[in-house]
This record gives C-alpha cells, sequence and structure tokens, in this order.
C-alpha cells in the first residue's frame, strides 16, 4: 500500500519507475519556487547507495526549467576522507573535473579546515541534559559549514537507513554531523555510544536525532528535505518537504525495507564488504548491522581483502586506543578523555554490547568481532580484534549453513539484521 505525504510515495512491495521518480521531483522544485534563486544541494558520499547519477540529471532539469542563478552540490563528508574527482565522477555518473559537473560546482564538505565554519550559536548544557534523557550535561557548540548562507535554499538530498548512531539515518543528519563542526560530530556519536548501537539502530526518534532536530532549528537558511528509500540502488520511496516531515515517513518505509527479522540469532556472519568501504572506518556498519542477531558468544567475521586500514583519517588515534566496549573508556575515563569522543564512539560500536570488570581490568564483549581483511594479523591482535587469513575464506563452506547458524551477507552494511526473540531475552541457541 502506497505511504505519502504533501509530496512523495513508497512502497513496500515494488520500486518506483522513473516517470514518477520525475513526477515528485518535479513538484518538489515547483514548490520550492527557486526561480532566480541559488540551490545548494547536500548529498551522500560514495559510503552510501545512492542512484547521485538520475537524481543530478533530474535535479539540474528542473532547476533549469525553473532558471535558477546556480545550482551546486555539497557532499556531506562527516569526518570521511574527501572524495577526488574520479570519485565524484564515478558518484554523479557524468565527468566532474575543476570542481565542476557541467555547470554545477561540486564541493566537499572541508571539516579539516577552521574557517569552514561559522557558528550559529549553541546548545545549552539545560537542554542537553533534558534531550541526552541525563545522560550529558554540557554546553554543545553548534557550528555548520559556511557556504550554506551563499545560497537561497538548501536541499537535502539523500537515503534513509538504520543507523547505529541516529536510528535512522537522513534528515537533519545531513547537516548534523554531515556538514558541521567537530563538536557536533564527536557528541552526537558519544551521545550515541553510551545510549548503545545495539538498542539504538534502526529505531524510531532517538535521543541523538532530537540533538540533531535543535541544532538544525538554528539554521536561518531555507531548508527542504528529498528523503530516498532504496531497493539495491532502486527507490522504493521518495519523499519531499521539511526535513523532519520527510526523514519521518521515509524512516517509516525503511523500517519496513531495510529490517531482516530472523526466527532465531546467528552463530556466526561473514559480513561481505563491497568496495565502497575504504577502511573499518567506514566498513564497521558490517558489524553494527548484524549485532542485534548475533547471539551470545557468537562472531562478526567482517569480510573486506581490498581494506588495509583501519581509517584513513583517524588510524593513529585508533592504533593507540584499539576496540573496547563503552565500558572499559568509562572506568578509565581521565586516560582517555583527551581522545576525540568520535573516535571512543567508533571503537566501541565495533566492539558492540559488552562489559569491564574494572578490579580484575577483565574485558567481555558480548560477541567476537574478526576481521578478514588487509590488516595484518598483529595489528588486529594489538587493537584488540580477531584475525582471519582472508584467503583462508571459501564463501562454498559458509553458504546455505542456516540450520547451524551461519550466514553470509552479501554486500553488507546496509540492511539491518534482527532476531524475532532477543538473543539476550532467552531466544539464544547456544
Amino acid at each position: 500500500m502506497a505511504t505519502s505525504i504533501a509530496i512523495g510515495r513508497g512502497h513496500a512491495s515494488r520500486n518506483l519507475s522513473r516517470d514518477e521518480v520525475c513526477e515528485i521531483i518535479g513538484a518538489a522544485v515547483d514548490q520550492l519556487q527557486v526561480r532566480g534563486k541559488r540551490v545548494l544541494t547536500i548529498i551522500p558520499d560514495g559510503t552510501r547507495t545512492m542512484p547521485m547519477p538520475l537524481m543530478f540529471d533530474l535535479l539540474q532539469a528542473e532547476m533549469s526549467r525553473q532558471k535558477v542563478v546556480a545550482s551546486d552540490y555539497l557532499v556531506a563528508l562527516g569526518t570521511h576522507r574527501a572524495m577526488d574527482e574520479a570519485q565524484l565522477t564515478a558518484h554523479f555518473g557524468q565527468p566532474v573535473a575543476n570542481g565542476k559537473c557541467g555547470s554545477a560546482n561540486i564541493s566537499n564538505h572541508r571539516w579539516d579546515l577552521p574557517n569552514t565554519f561559522v557558528q550559529l550559536g549553541s546548545i545549552s548544557a539545560n537542554e542537553v541534559e533534558e534531550l541526552s534523557g541525563g545522560l550529558l550535561r554540557e554546553e554543545v557548540p553548534v557550528k555548520i559549514n559556511r557556504m550554506i548562507f551563499d545560497y537561497d535554499q538548501v536541499l537535502i538530498c539523500g537515503p534513509v537507513f538504520p543507523h547505529e548512531v541516529v536510528g535512522f539515518s537522513g534528515g537533519n543528519k545531513y547537516l548534523f554531523p554531515g556538514i558541521s563542526g567537530g563538536e557536533m560530530i564527536d557528541f552526537t556519536h558519544w551521545l550515541g555510544a553510551l545510549l548503545g548501537s545495539y538498542d539504538i539502530i534502526g529505531t524510531g526518534y532517538t535521543p541523538v536525532r532530537a540533538m540533531i532536530d535543535k541544532a538544525a532549528s538554528l539554521v536561518s537558511v531555507p531548508v527542504a528535505c528529498m528523503a530516498l528509500v532504496l531497493h539495491g540502488a532502486a527507490i522504493s520511496g521518495m519523499y519531499f518537504g521539511p526535513a523532519e516531515e520527510a526523514w519521518k515517513t521515509a524512516a517509516t518505509l525503511s523500517s519496513q525495507k531495510h529490517i531482516f527479522w530472523l526466527d532465531r540469532p546467528l552463530r556466526r556472519v561473514l559480513s561481505v564488504m563491497p568496495e565502497m568501504y575504504q577502511d573499518i572506518w567506514t566498513a564497521a556498519k558490517g558489524m553494527y548491522k548484524l549485532e542485534p542477531a548475533i547471539e551470545d558468544g557468537g562472531e562478526v567475521v567482517i569480510y573486506a581483502p581490498h581494506i588495509s586500514e583501519f581509517s584513513y583519517v583517524h588510524g593513529d588515534w585508533i592504533e593507540q586506543i584499539g576496540y573496547h566496549c563503552r565500558d572499559y573508556f568509562l572506568a578509565d575515563w581521565d586516560k582517555f578523555s583527551h581522545v576525540p569522543r568520535g573516535i571512543l564512539a567508533h571503537s566501541t560500536h565495533l566492539i558492540g554490547k559488552g562489559e569491564f570488570d574494572s578490579i580484575h581490568k577483565i574485558e567481555k564483549p558480548r560477541i567476537r568481532v574478526t576481521l578478514a581483511t588487509g590488516i595484518s594479523e598483529k595489528r588486529c591482535r594489538r587493537a584488540n580484534l580477531g584475525y582471519l587469513d582472508p584467503a583462508t575464506v571459501r564463501l562454498d563452506l559458509w553458504e546455505n549453513r542456516e540450520h547451524d547458524g551461519i550466514k553470509v551477507i552479501p554486500k553488507a552494511g546496509e540492511m539491518l539484521y534482527r532476531v524475532k526473540v532477543s538473543p539476550e531475552s532467552g531466544g539464544s541457541n547456544s
């Protein structure tokens, strides 16, 4: 059955046709009333599945019909690596050279440069305490890429998937942390870590989402959102409107399309990571999306022979602290308080739920995480991860073994797996 908001439609059982997508985009751009204006569209980077060539072609055609002064694009990196022009060319489906794709300017969010940002204000300590459910109490500066103020209209355009930090991705997340300052990035990811990915991923309106929407309310430039729900590379749903409303409707459909419910938990999973994930910083989604479906004592193997680094941006930090559960860091906070909290959050998310006995200094993760990548055994062990030689992995020995609690997940990282009865509530077959 179709769902709809002011503009848009979606289906759990079929994909939208090109004509339907064209109709929605045309109606959306008409509603924006951008004739004679400058429009900046904020889009995902290459670590998200996105039919960017189609969306770029259709958006540019409609913007041209509306006779906009400019229709440019900003890649919301968060703190990911900038996309080079070869990667951008593949992303857009046509040549990107000297920062241009046709008449459009294409920019990466330069999170690494302090002069990128302007401060809009802050979220008070009292508000933070209320929004976080009392987990944190501190003032959070709200900084954003100043480029948005060179435009009359901002359009967020990206997919919605279950997400380990915020519940479901998309919507205002493309502003915060997509093009925001480090303070908001570190804060939101650490809040997500305190809440726990196991409990927050694929859920509805979370405290992290509330923080993001609060920050977005300080943006004075008009912001609209085109939220997509994908089935592979096809579009199953597309919703346009205010960011909060478009995201909410898309998240409802995503919960039907992107969560796979199992009758019983799995013992061992091989998460096969596609090439769009170039380091563990991004490929860790192969664990996040499986953790709720793994029985106590089970194992997730991240299989990605093409990956040779923990993180191209944050690798030094990760080499220093390794991967540990949340309570490991909280038990010795003075030792780790200088580490950016976004790094600590990534560390805890990859290990997942666990306990730390501060008296005997024993850490007990709920499940095991093993890398079958180009990262050496020595580095894996030093980082507190298991190691499996990727050359020894034979897919035929993993496939068709669900009766044994063993499963291969091809193109892991976007579909969330859950168990109808939680592994922690007696549903485990261990």
